[in-house]
């Protein structure tokens, strides 16, 4: 049986824990004469938490389960016995889950970072036991309070999905092989078009550990901005990049003009949403391995004003370079230049060039300690080690 593997919105029911209601109970004992009160206080009931988690790239266990409930605290009894607090419901959420609430479209958080926690639904305050209401003149009280209530909420999640840079391009541009050629990423590739029904995200690492992270989102045509085709469904998976990657079908493959593709590319993404054009942008003209496209290479940069990064997915640079009509070519070639442009826009730290502040150091004092707290390990020896010579001839390197 098939069903869903990617989901990116969905509603959810969101409900803390009650608190536990105080006890009014009073101390019966052998031989022991005005016992008096003894009623605990009830336990404080769950919070409902998002975490961003690394291991999560969809929503689709809250579309299956959409009721998130914490646990209610347990009520205080005799002895002065205070109850149990309530479990706290700790949900995975994929890192750029936008949450809203479902009546007054407010946002109530916009978790981006791996391992950040927004309490979401704080749960009830434990009520008091009637020990807390004895004194000279009330020596016998049977007053108590009940917990706090639940907090209970209707939220829309919303994923948009996190990139350093997101690939832009008609379907067919060859958005799937190029992520493929730059990452180990392995998005189903084939000639049809949309192929690629949801955003996939690979990782282009360089040769000193930096990495960059390139979203494929699915193909857009004219007229995506108002909902023709895959339209803005996938279209908001652009909107958390740094920087759009244009992916130009320079051999006209489905009989489509290139200069005309990149306006209506422009175009639709400044419908969608004024603030993407205004990020740094690549054009990246794909397929240079056909002669149609060595044909359209000059024109398009006549019609553009635009020098484009010319590639093919199933060539290098040197393959390219010889072409007799694109000797002459001055602009960047190949896959290895398209990775340094992006880096030169992205800069990417690489791991031994981080120095941490103490000051971010997040929270240990929970029961898990975050992954990014071993970055302040100072027992911990995180940089590259230096080369060395043979041991019998020291450390001649320095």
């Amino acid at each position: 049986m098939k069903t869903r593997t990617f989901i990116d919105q969905v509603d959810v029911i969101v409900r803390s824990g009650k608190g536990g209601d105080g006890a009014a109970t009073f101390r019966r004992e052998a031989l022991v004469m005005f016992g008096g009160p003894d009623g605990g206080d009830g336990g404080r009931g769950g919070d409902v938490v998002f975490r961003a988690s690394a291991h999560v790239n969809s929503l689709i266990a809250q579309y299956f389960d959409p009721h998130l409930f914490a646990e209610d605290g347990v009520p205080g009894s005799g002895c002065r016995c205070f109850g149990r607090r309530g479990k706290d419901l700790v949900v995975d959420v994929p890192p750029g889950t936008l949450v809203t609430d479902k009546a007054t479209g407010l946002v109530v958080a916009d978790i981006t970072e791996i391992g950040e926690k927004v309490i979401i639904a704080k749960g009830g305050a434990g009520g008091f036991g009637n020990v807390h209401f004895k004194s000279s003149v009330n020596q016998a009280p049977t007053e108590h309070t009940p917990g706090g209530p639940a907090e209970e909420k209707r939220l829309h999640l919303e994923l948009k999905t996190i990139a350093d840079a997101g690939l832009l391009g008609f379907p067919n541009a060859g958005k799937s092989s190029l992520l493929t050629a730059v990452s180990a990423a392995t998005p189903k590739i084939a000639s049809y078009p949309f192929t690629t029904l949801n955003p996939i995200v690979g990782t282009i690492e360089y040769h000193d550990f930096a990495t960059i992270r390139m979203a494929d989102v699915p193909g857009i045509i004219e007229g995506a901005s108002k909902g023709v085709g895959l339209g803005f469904a996938f279209l908001k998976h652009l909107e958390r990049s740094r920087v759009l990657v244009y992916v130009i079908d320079m051999a006209g493959t489905d009989a489509r003009n290139p200069w005309d593709d990149y306006k209506i590319l422009a175009k639709e993404i400044a419908d969608y949403n004024m603030q993407l054009p205004d990020l740094p942008a690549l054009v990246v003209a794909n397929k240079m391995d056909k002669a149609a496209a060595r044909k359209n290479l000059k024109r398009f940069i006549k019609e553009t004003g635009v020098k484009p990064i010319v590639l093919s997915c199933e060539s290098g640079a040197k393959e390219l370079h010889e072409y007799a009509d694109l000797k002459d070519y001055d602009g960047p070639m190949g896959i290895e230049a398209f990775k340094q442009e992006l880096r030169k826009i992205v800069n990417p730290k690489a791991p031994h060039e981080e120095k941490p502040d103490i000051k971010d150091m997040p929270d240990t004092t929970g029961d898990e300690i975050p992954a990014e707290a071993m970055k302040f390990a100072s027992f911990l020896k995180l940089d590259p080690p230096k080369k060395k010579s043979h041991p019998s001839r020291g450390n001649i390197h320095g």
